[in-house]
């Protein structure tokens, strides 16, 4: 009794604290993010309401916020986003769109020193524009492009790498899954998260190209170019390209030029991508496999979803957030600094948790702390720790920790992209894949910099709708 007295005249703040330990602790041991969330959140909230009103009051509203909070959120009618997107993916991979997408960047690009590797980062990144996930962005040219870089003589491991470490391009290039959820969880504009997105992806696509090409120049034996294309087979190659740029254009018209919401524009793109693979022969088996890889995906997303929202509505019980952003504020050095520790912080996390799952633990908290240290909501640029207005740094924050969390997904030892990867292709084991994504984690460092030192390449196209 004497226990349950002295854990029931904890201070809010303090058991948030050893709720969030234990969580962490959970992760680190190999619980999965939505069952280790949902528990301790669960948990927190019989603690927490025990100490006001008595054990089993405290247990039963702990219960009717666990059985009402999942649903209440998730019928939230941004998150239809998430299947639609997905399956724009599968469907155009069944179709073969997404083979024809590679064999046209390999005809265009694949003259480059490291060519194989150059098409596919451009091929992954074209994907990525019809497929919100990366995980599948991944699994789908571990079967495409992995095969043709070994039959020329690349590395296994350079090999199985760059299609890992392209898979995360789907992070930033719209459509985006985990946009989305970041747009619901810090309360944004959907359609100027994913707005923000483009430029972006297409930078790091870019600084992806590059290294590859650096790693063939400097490198003996790297990866031999891909000559011998005339300009009428890489014009040849386009049309089959052409549907997968036709489902991008009506994204970015309903989008950013106002004609329908994210939800449409998403449904709408999946329905010329259905249309476009029935015309191409489509089989009913074919269709079958996309409708349910989509479902086990998106059953997977919406699960931690429901787990971490439980966990979330704890931290706002125990006011975890508001300390935190205190005393991020309170600290005695640069914001630019304190910026740069919190997304190390991510680096760290990305060991041991999926994209997803952690930032839906960590935006609750650390959210509030940023746009504090920013300044506030409704800050100038001109009066702004970063240079940026209270809404752009809201937008310019959440492409920089998109970008910072899709490292988990080749991080070891968590990193999904990698395990796919390994699974698709028997020849290439985990560690292969873990040494082939090694250089590119320079890639990324340098990408994020540059988003940092230069934000306007994130703002300028929501700063064009009106967001910023």
């Amino acid at each position: 009794m004497s226990l349950f007295n002295t854990m029931a005249q904890m201070d809010t703040v303090t058991i948030g604290l050893w709720v969030t330990g234990l969580m962490m602790i959970l992760v680190i041991i190999g619980v999965r993010v939505a069952f280790a969330a949902a528990l301790t959140g669960f948990l927190g909230l019989v603690w927490i309401f025990s100490a006001r009103m008595g054990f089993e009051k405290g247990v039963m509203v702990a219960i009717k916020m666990a059985g009402t909070i999942p649903h209440s959120k998730v019928s939230t009618l941004a998150l239809s986003l998430i299947p639609t997107f997905i399956l724009i993916g599968f469907l155009a991979y069944h179709a073969g769109l997404t083979r024809a997408l590679f064999v046209a960047a390999k005809r265009w690009v694949g003259w480059l020193p490291g060519g194989m590797g150059v098409a596919t980062v451009f091929s992954a990144a074209g994907f990525a524009a019809v497929s919100g996930a990366s995980v599948a962005t991944s699994a789908v040219f571990a079967r495409i492009a992995v095969p043709e870089m070994l039959k020329l003589g690349y590395d296994k491991r350079f090999a199985s790498g760059v299609v890992a470490a392209s898979g995360t391009l789907a992070s930033l290039i719209p459509p985006s899954a985990i946009l989305v959820i970041y747009a619901i969880i810090v309360e944004q504009d959907v359609g100027a998260l994913l707005m923000a997105g483009f430029l972006p992806g297409g930078v790091s696509a870019l600084i992806y190209g590059g290294l590859v090409v650096f790693l063939a120049k400097t490198r003996k034996d790297f990866g031999p170019p891909v000559r011998g294309y005339s300009w009428k087979q890489r014009f040849e190659s386009l049309p089959g390209a052409i549907p997968i740029f036709f489902v991008v254009g009506i994204i970015m018209v309903c989008i950013y030029g106002g004609v329908g919401t994210p939800t449409e524009a998403g449904s709408l793109g999946a329905f010329v991508i259905l249309c476009m693979a029935i015309y191409k022969g489509m089989r009913l088996s074919e269709l079958k496999d996309a409708l349910m890889e989509t479902a086990k995906l998106t059953v997977m997303i919406f699960t931690i979803i429901w787990g971490v929202l439980l966990y979330v509505r704890f931290l706002g019980f125990a006011d975890l957030p508001s300390a935190f952003s205190d005393w991020i504020t309170g600290l005695d050095q640069s914001p630019m600094v304190t910026l740069i520790l919190i997304l190390c912080a991510y680096a760290v996390l990305g060991m041991f948790m999926d994209a997803i799952g952690m930032l839906l633990l960590t935006l609750p908290v650390v959210y509030p702390a940023v746009i504090a240290l920013n300044g506030g909501d409704s800050v100038l640029a001109a009066d702004s720790a970063f240079g940026i207005s209270g809404v752009g740094c809201s937008i310019w924050f959440g492409i920089i920790v998109v970008k910072m969390a899709e490292l988990c997904l080749i991080t070891p030892p968590i990193g999904l992209n990698c395990f796919v990867v390994a699974g698709v292709r028997p020849e290439c084991t985990v560690q292969d894949v873990f040494r082939g994504v090694t250089p590119f984690f320079v890639a990324d460092v340098l990408t994020i910099a540059t988003l940092i030192a230069a934000p306007g390449i994130v703002l300028w196209l929501p700063g064009l709708m009106g967001f910023t």
